[in-house]
């Protein structure tokens, strides 16, 4: 066989490590055939993608369903020369797992993120026992029993984690809420970044004037061009006295409605940057 002519795999940048739920998105994303990159930090993350021509994209998440959204990384996407070109929703579903042999009546430990240890904690207290250790990646976690050998602990992880470190899920299911979801952004290199032809989401910066009624004056704009205003989220701006910028994320029909929204919001802004124009990602339950 000729290893030349063998294309290599998708390099995606995520946060976190191999198990995580951001691989698990890139997988509901991309499909199964990637490889990834993991990163330590969301600003590792978007400075990988910017100058690691290898990595074809990175997978951030932006919000969650019930935690809320994670307001530096809209800063680090206004500071980055990175556009969006999609975007996943990705069901949290947490898993107990132990190495293989385990039971359940042995654990002693159980080692997670704050997050989902929180997301979990209507089951973990009908176990009072069990001593509760913080750590600072779930799938770490999950690595970190398998390589450890350990008797008495488990972690709460993906199933992709227990499937990756091969453990057993020993309790599946026990996070408190079903319906939790997060949100990712697909980020991608400017110059690689193509068009998607059924775009129907626009993801949009903005700074008003501040003055009386110049928000109320472009949430009217918006409304007025018939665009759904899927969320508004204000962030602070760095330096100023409690002066904010705002991100929006706009739902059209078409490409004339959208620009028509935006020359509207541009009159009534100092300023407008455009994130990216892309595919409304679904929620699948």
């Amino acid at each position: 066989m000729d290893k030349g002519n063998i294309k290599s795999l998708p390099l995606i940048a995520i946060q976190g490590y191999e198990g995580s739920f951001h691989q698990e998105a890139a997988q509901l994303f991309w499909g199964n055939d990637i490889e990834v990159l993991p990163c330590d930090t969301f600003r590792a993350l978007v400075k990988a993608t910017e100058s690691d021509y290898k990595v074809s994209a990175a997978l951030m998440a932006i919000e969650n369903s019930i935690a809320g959204s994670i307001l530096p990384n809209y800063s680090l996407l206004q500071k980055s020369s990175l556009v969006i070109t999609g975007e996943v929703y990705l069901h949290i579903s947490q898993q107990l797992m132990a190495n293989p042999g385990v039971q359940l009546s042995e654990i002693k430990e159980v080692h997670s993120h704050p997050m989902a240890l929180l997301q979990c904690m209507d089951y973990l207290e009908k176990n009072p026992s069990w001593k509760l250790i913080e750590t600072e990646d779930t799938a770490l976690s999950a690595r970190h029993i398998r390589q450890r050998h350990h008797k008495h602990t488990a972690a709460i992880a993906s199933r992709l984690a227990a499937k990756l470190y091969g453990l057993d899920i020993i309790a599946p299911d026990i996070h408190t809420l079903q319906n939790n979801f997060t949100r990712f952004l697909v980020l991608q290199r400017r110059e690689d970044a193509k068009t998607v032809p059924d775009a129907n989401k626009a993801s949009v910066n903005f700074v008003t004037d501040h003055s009386h009624g110049s928000l109320a004056r472009v949430l009217a704009a918006i409304a007025e061009g018939d665009v759904n205003l899927s969320k508004l989220q204000s962030v602070p701006i760095a330096g100023s006295d409690f002066l904010y910028s705002f991100h929006a994320d706009m739902e059209y029909t078409s490409q004339q409605q959208l620009d028509e929204v935006l020359r509207q919001v541009a009159r009534q802004t100092r300023s407008l940057q455009v994130f990216g124009q892309y595919k409304k990602g679904v929620i699948q339950k």
